[in-house]
């Protein structure tokens, strides 16, 4: 299970979240540490020293009628028994420990803090002074500390922040995703219109270095397909006049009349199989098609008498397909089979688990192919073993991966348990 982001966009979208995460926690304790505690500290001062001045006199455990009316007067501090206090709203008062520990360091003794929330704050502090008594301090303009609309808006400039973030990040991706797009349809064998140079420095300096690259493969190609079509011409003429001059052969000479003109249909088949893996039907485009309907047309036109063909067609949707290269596809597998195979063919399409993609099986009981040989098969001009036969170029299974290559789907030879080989081909339904 990967839980970190692979791609770059997703790394750093994470890197900012991190880094935002870090810096709201060291400002809300910044604001703790350098805000709310030295208030806290400096109104504990207060209290305490406005305590020591209600017990300046005390004899007997008995506080100074003179200075307690004064101060009332003059502050509104009161002190009470613990009977009164209660009476008088120390029963609704919540104990702060942590109030409690200062007071305590700053009375110079054991003291209690207690505080009441409603029409107006109310301090009530048990003093060493006078550990009888509650003092009761009203404090005007005291607000519980509420730190909700400082999370708000850490939260909401952080969020702002990732937004921010994503839209730099994704408008600074989007023409990696495009480079992307293209390298995939080099690699399909489909050269794409020169992409649009945007972005970072870097970025434009890449998709320079592709367009030009591109630029470069498609004169390969055409230089190649130029080549190529010289090739044939040029080959497919002098076999024209061998086949001419066979027929002036005589009679006595009929069995090497035919063996010349094998060698010549085997030359020409050589030949298209070359043009068909350079050419590889670019110019056919993928269009909505029915992979049953068309394998169903290769089944007919393949059937061959004494072989038996069969085909289970299942419930698979139409496909983009490039109606002529399948049929290709499809018609060399059935060869192969024949070739190689010793009775029934069996052919079926199937939907896979994963529903983007359907797939369809060309299955032989012949005598398979060595495990170690499989996926060399489908390079250009290599051939199975002798168990598999030596005719042809080598061509067949090139072309064939080719193809389905175009399509954005992949191409599997694998001995059969009973015997025999399977050749399945498994293609997208959506395809880019």
């Amino acid at each position: 299970m990967k839980i970190l982001p692979r791609s770059a966009f997703g790394q750093t979208i994470l890197l900012i979240g991190v880094l935002l995460l870090i810096n709201q926690f060291v400002t809300l304790i910044s604001i703790s540490n350098y805000a709310i505690e030295p208030k806290n500290k400096q109104i504990n001062q207060l209290l305490a020293k406005q305590v020591k001045v209600l017990f300046m006199k005390v004899h007997n455990n008995e506080v100074s009628d003179e200075i307690t009316t004064s101060f009332k007067e003059v502050t509104g501090i009161n002190y009470y028994t613990e009977r009164d206090a209660m009476s008088e709203g120390l029963a609704n008062a919540v104990y702060y420990a942590f109030q409690s520990e200062q007071m305590s360091q700053l009375l110079g003794g054991p003291a209690e803090v207690r505080i009441s929330m409603g029409d107006e704050h109310l301090f009530w502090i048990k003093a060493p002074q006078g550990p009888d008594f509650w003092v009761k301090i009203p404090l005007d303009g005291l607000d519980e500390e509420n730190i909700t609309p400082l999370i708000i808006v850490l939260v909401s400039l952080g969020g702002l922040s990732v937004v921010g973030s994503w839209l730099f990040v994704r408008q600074m991706n989007r023409p990696l995703k495009a480079l992307q797009y293209a390298a995939h349809d080099v690699a399909r064998g489909d050269i794409p219109d020169p992409i649009r140079e945007r972005g970072t420095t870097e970025v434009v300096a890449v998709t320079r270095a592709f367009n030009h690259m591109s630029k470069g493969i498609k004169q390969l190609e055409d230089d190649r397909n130029l080549l190529m079509a010289g090739i044939s011409h040029d080959l497919r003429t002098p076999l024209t006049r061998i086949r001419l001059s066979t027929e002036m052969m005589s009679q006595q000479d009929e069995f090497l009349k035919e063996g010349i003109e094998g060698d010549i249909d085997d030359m020409n088949t050589i030949i298209d199989q070359f043009i068909d893996y350079i050419r590889h039907d670019s110019k056919d485009k993928a269009e909505l098609d029915d992979l049953n309907v068309l394998i169903n047309e290769v089944v007919q036109a393949e059937n061959i008498i004494g072989r038996e063909i069969s085909f289970e067609a299942g419930d698979i949707p139409q496909i983009p397909l490039r109606h002529v290269a399948m049929k290709r596809v499809v018609a060399n597998l059935i060869q192969n089979a024949v070739r190689y195979g010793e009775g029934q063919i069996s052919i079926y399409s199937q939907k896979e688990k994963n529903k983007r993609f359907i797939s369809f099986s060309v299955c032989d009981d012949g005598p398979g192919i060595p495990e170690a040989d499989i996926e060399r098969l489908f390079q250009p001009f290599v051939q199975g073993d002798k168990a598999r036969g030596t005719e042809g170029s080598g061509l067949g299974l090139a072309i064939i991966k080719r193809i389905v290559d175009t399509h954005g789907g992949y191409v599997y030879l694998n001995n059969r348990p009973e015997g025999g080989l399977q050749a399945k081909v498994v293609l997208p339904v959506k395809h880019h």
